[in-house]
């Protein structure tokens, strides 16, 4: 189901989860708010929300040799800490959002008013989850990465016969992912594969804010996404992560791509006034190539068609048998729109559009050097 909510959104996830310090998050979140701010974009900032007590098995806990849980217990928020960085996005005028990693997370969703949630990658399989989180009704989020065909098929229709809106990001979960790793031809095949649903771009790679982007909203893409982070604290930043320099180019160059693309891609555009008069500067117009009578029927045989197209003159485009002169014309004069029989009147859209474009037929004077002062 598509939902004008994703459109040109962009997602900024708080990269490892802020590293557990309150105080650095909201930092992140004044830093991104200006950034968002100067670039006139819509933005939601992300959190990852995990139960941490029932989220890590309790024989598990003192496990620190598996990355994953030492990284979750190391980075460990208390709700509260989240609640006053959900209060601070949108007091920055930015939209809400949560990957939520177990149920009970999907309920505090609920209770922090987060206004949009994402589905992990890893847990695009996780049916009690992803029951959860419909039960909500809130928009979703999910990307592609590690996916099969029939993964994304499942979750697609899920949502769809819930009427929820979803939004579906390619994504490759190679962190961080080489230009040649990216696949952004995967955006073509799921705006084909679901028309119905809005396509985005969530992307890792650390080589360029700017093609990537130009390329991803080309092809359709409507939604983005990536990890954010700041240089503070002696925290090493890692690659796959942006700062906000690189975000500020990264939203100049959505920009671009926007001013590039032009208006809408489902209706014919309507040319600028200057590209208008410009190609009827490189139209033939009709001459006489003799003298024609008054009440003379034309024929393709009576005229010749050359350029400069003068004001007032038929062109090539209008020209057509059997046309009646209502004055004569001589010998390589034009053929006006005003001297021929038409159904249309002189004060007709297609009369003035004719009179007002072309050439004056007397030539424009020389301009005169100015005086030179002595």
């Amino acid at each position: 189901m598509r939902a004008s909510v994703f459109d040109n959104l962009f997602v900024l996830e708080m990269a490892n989860n802020h590293w557990g310090d309150v105080n650095r998050g909201l930092k992140i979140i004044a830093d991104y708010a200006k950034v968002v701010r100067y670039n006139n974009v819509r933005a939601a900032m992300k959190f990852q929300f995990r139960d941490v007590d029932s989220f890590i098995h309790k024989d598990f806990r003192n496990r620190t040799d598996i990355r994953y849980i030492k990284k979750t217990l190391d980075t460990q928020l208390t709700w509260a800490d989240y609640q006053q960085m959900v209060t601070a996005v949108r007091n920055s005028s930015m939209i809400s959002m949560a990957t939520p990693f177990d149920e009970t997370s999907v309920e505090k969703c609920v209770e922090f008013g987060i206004q949009i949630i994402k589905i992990a990658s890893s847990d695009i399989k996780d049916w009690f989850l992803i029951e959860k989180i419909a039960t909500t009704k809130k928009p979703v989020i999910i990307s592609t990465g590690g996916s099969s065909l029939r993964d994304l098929d499942d979750i697609v229709s899920f949502f769809d016969k819930r009427n929820i809106p979803l939004a579906i990001n390619h994504c490759v979960s190679i962190y961080p992912a080489e230009d040649h790793e990216l696949e952004i031809n995967q955006i073509d095949f799921l705006r084909a594969r679901y028309p119905e649903n809005v396509i985005g771009f969530s992307t890792h790679e650390y080589h360029s804010w700017h093609d990537s982007m130009l390329i991803a909203y080309a092809k359709g893409a409507r939604t983005f996404e990536r990890h954010i982070d700041i240089d503070a604290d002696g925290i090493a930043v890692s690659p796959y992560c942006s700062l906000p320099e690189q975000v500020d180019a990264w939203f100049k160059a959505f920009h671009k791509a926007e001013e590039m693309c032009g208006g809408s891609a489902l209706s014919k555009r309507i040319p600028p006034e200057k590209e208008v008069r410009y190609l009827d500067g490189l139209v033939r117009g009709v001459y006489a190539r003799r003298d024609l009578p008054a009440g003379h029927i034309l024929a393709d045989e009576d005229v010749y068609l050359a350029v400069p197209l003068q004001k007032g003159q038929i062109s090539c485009r209008e020209m057509m048998k059997g046309e009646v002169l209502i004055n004569s014309v001589t010998q390589d004069g034009i053929v006006a729109f005003t001297n021929i029989d038409s159904p249309y009147g002189a004060n007709s859209q297609l009369a003035k559009m004719i009179e007002q474009r072309g050439i004056d037929a007397a030539p424009a004077e020389p301009a005169r050097a100015a005086p030179r002062l002595v």
